[in-house]
C-alpha cells in the first residue's frame, strides 16, 4: 500500500502477462517491481487507498489506470447539466459501479432525465442511488431508472422535484428495495397519496422522511409494508398521530422508531406499545409526548434496548416515566436524556434493574448533581461510556466515579462549571486506563486587562472566585487562571507577530 509512483517510471505496460512488453534484463530502465502482481492484488490495494489516493495510483501507468476504473464500486458525480457530456467517458472507465451519488449545487441547472438514463443503461447493477438537489429530474426519469436497475436496494433524494409520482415508479419498479430516504421532495403540496409501496412492499426494510410538506401521503405506503423495520420521521409537518396509529396496527413488527419535531402526542405513543418488537425509540422535540405515553409505551415493549429522549425543558417527562422503563425494559443498553431533569429516584432505579446498562449521557439536566453521579457510580456495574453537558455535578462527582462503574472506559464532560482541570487530572491519575475528555471552563481575565506579570498576584487576589462544595475549588480556580495566563503572556513576548 505504500507503493510509490517512482516504481512505474517504465513505458506503460499492457498486461504482465505479455513478455514482449517487459523490458529486456540489458535494458537500463529499472524493471518495474508492480508489473508481476497479478490484477486481483492491484484491486485488493486500490481498495484499501482513501478516494484521493486511488486518484493519485490511476495516473502512474495505463494497467493502473484501468485496473482502478474497473475496480471502483463507489463513484460520487458533480451532477451539473454538463454531466451529460462527459456520462459516455466516465462509465466506459468506470463500468462496475454499484454504489453511485449525484449531487448539484443549489444555484446550478441539475442533468435532467436525458442523463439520468444514459447512467441508468451504463449502470446495470446499481444498488444503492442518492440523489442531491436534482432538480431537473422528472418522474419519467424516475421510470426509466426503474426499468434499467431492477437491482437498486437503497435509493435516497433529497430537494428533488420529481414529487411522489417519482417515488411511486422507485417503488414499483425496483423489487429488491430495502431502504427509502425522502427529504425535502418538492412536488407534495397537492399530491395524491403513495397509494402502496408497489413490488417493494415486500423488501422495504427502512422508511426515512424529513422535512416534508404533506408527508402524510406516504401513510398508505408505510402501513402496506408488512416487513418494515425502521421508521424515521423528522420535522415533517401535519398532525401524525392518525397516521402512526394506522401505521401500528398494519405494521407491528417495526424495532426501530425515530420520531424527531413531530406534532406527536401520548396517543401515538399508545399505539405504539403494540409494536411488541421495538428495540430502539428516539423521542426528540415531541413536548406533547408525556410520562403516561412513555409508562405505556416501556409496559409492553419489554425489548427496548435504546432510549434517547429530548425533553425540549418542557418537563413533561421525568421520574415518573423512566421509573417504567426501569421496571419494565430491563435489556435496556443505551439511554441519553436531553432536557430532561431525572433525580436520584429514578436513575437509581435503572442502575439496579437494567444491569446491561452500557452509555449513558445527560444532557441540560437541571436535577442532575453529584448525588446523581454518585448514584450512577456505585449501581452502574456495566457502564462503559458516560458523558455529562450542562449538568450541575463538580469535582465531588468525578471523586465518585473514581471508585465506582469498574468497567467504565470513557468519561465526556462539558460545560459543567463546578468540574475543574484539577479534578479531571485527579480522576485520569486514579484510573490510568480511563479516557477523560473535559471542556474545563477556565476563569480568564478579558484581553489586554493584564499589564505585566508583576502584579498579576494582586490581580488574582481581587477576582471575585465562586467557590463550590469542595474546600480547594479557590485556589485550583487560581492556579489553572494563574497557568493561563502566563501561557498567554509568554506567547506575546516570543511572538513579534503579537499585539
Amino acid at each position: 500500500m505504500g507503493i510509490s509512483a517512482s516504481l512505474c517510471s517504465n513505458p506503460p505496460l499492457s498486461h504482465p502477462s505479455s513478455p514482449s512488453m517487459l523490458p529486456s534484463p540489458s535494458s537500463d530502465l529499472p524493471r518495474d517491481p508492480t508489473a508481476d502482481l497479478p490484477d486481483e492484488i492491484l484491486v485488493l490495494i486500490f481498495n484499501s487507498l482513501s478516494s484521493a489516493d486511488r486518484k493519485h495510483c490511476s495516473l502512474v501507468c495505463r494497467r493502473w489506470l484501468a485496473v482502478e476504473g474497473q475496480s471502483r464500486h463507489r463513484l460520487s458525480l458533480d451532477a451539473r447539466a454538463g454531466l451529460l457530456v462527459a456520462a459516455p467517458a466516465l462509465f466506459s472507465r468506470f463500468d462496475s459501479v454499484s454504489k453511485l451519488a449525484l449531487k448539484c449545487d443549489r444555484r446550478s441547472d441539475s442533468i435532467g432525465d436525458e442523463a439520468l438514463v444514459l447512467i441508468s443503461l451504463r449502470c446495470p447493477n446499481l444498488t444503492r442511488l442518492k440523489l442531491r438537489a436534482c432538480r431537473g429530474l422528472t418522474a419519467d426519469g424516475m421510470a426509466a431508472l426503474a426499468k434499467h436497475c431492477p437491482s437498486l436496494r437503497r435509493f435516497s433524494c433529497g430537494s428533488c422535484a420529481f414529487g411522489s409520482k417519482g417515488i411511486e415508479a422507485i417503488l414499483g419498479g425496483c423489487p429488491l428495495l430495502e431502504e427509502l430516504s425522502v427529504k425535502r421532495l418538492r412536488g407534495l403540496g397537492d399530491a395524491v397519496e403513495v397509494s402502496c409501496p408497489g413490488v417493494a412492499a415486500g423488501s422495504l426494510r427502512s422508511v426515512c422522511l424529513k422535512e416534508l410538506y404533506n408527508g402524510q401521503c406516504f401513510g398508505p405506503l408505510i402501513a402496506g409494508c408488512r416487513n418494515l423495520k425502521t421508521l424515521k420521521l423528522f420535522r415533517c409537518s401535519g398532525d401524525w398521530d392518525p397516521l402512526l396509529e394506522q401505521i401500528a396496527s398494519h405494521v407491528p413488527g417495526i424495532v426501530e422508531i425515530h420520531l424527531e419535531k413531530l406534532q406527536v402526542s401520548d396517543r401515538s405513543l399508545f399505539a405504539l406499545s403494540s409494536c411488541a418488537d421495538l428495540e430502539v425509540l428516539h423521542l426528540v422535540k415531541t413536548p406533547e409526548c408525556t410520562d403516561a405515553g412513555l409508562a405505556l409505551l416501556a409496559e409492553k415493549c419489554v425489548l427496548l434496548r435504546k432510549i434517547h429522549i429530548d425533553g425540549w425543558k418542557t418537563n413533561r417527562i421525568g421520574d415518573a416515566g423512566l421509573i417504567a422503563v426501569a421496571q419494565r425494559c430491563l435489556n435496556l443498553q443505551e439511554l441519553v436524556l436531553i432536557g430532561v431533569n431525572p433525580t436520584a429516584l429514578s436513575l437509581g432505579m435503572i442502575a439496579s434493574n437494567c444491569r446491561n446498562l452500557e452509555r449513558l449521557a445527560l444532557c441540560g439536566s437541571e436535577t442532575f448533581g453529584d448525588p446523581e453521579i454518585s448514584c450512577i457510580a456505585a449501581k452502574c456495574l456495566a457502564l462503559k461510556k458516560l458523558c455529562i453537558k450542562g449538568c450541575p455535578v463538580s469535582d465531588h462527582g468525578m471523586e465518585a466515579l473514581a471508585g465506582g462503574c469498574p468497567n467504565l472506559v470513557k468519561v465526556k464532560v462539558k460545560k459543567c462549571k463546578g468540574v475543574t482541570a484539577e479534578g479531571a487530572d485527579w480522576l485520569r491519575a486514579s484510573r490510568g486506563s480511563l479516557a477523560v475528555n473535559l471542556d474545563a471552563v477556565l476563569v480568564e481575565l478579558q484581553e489586554g486587562s493584564i499589564s505585566d506579570s508583576g502584579n498579576l498576584a494582586e490581580q488574582i487576589a481581587a477576582m471575585d472566585l465562586p467557590s463550590s462544595s469542595n474546600g480547594r475549588s479557590v485556589l485550583s480556580k487560581a492556579r489553572v487562571f494563574m497557568a493561563s495566563t502566563l501561557r498567554r503572556l509568554s506567547y506575546g513576548n516570543s511572538n513579534p507577530h503579537h499585539s
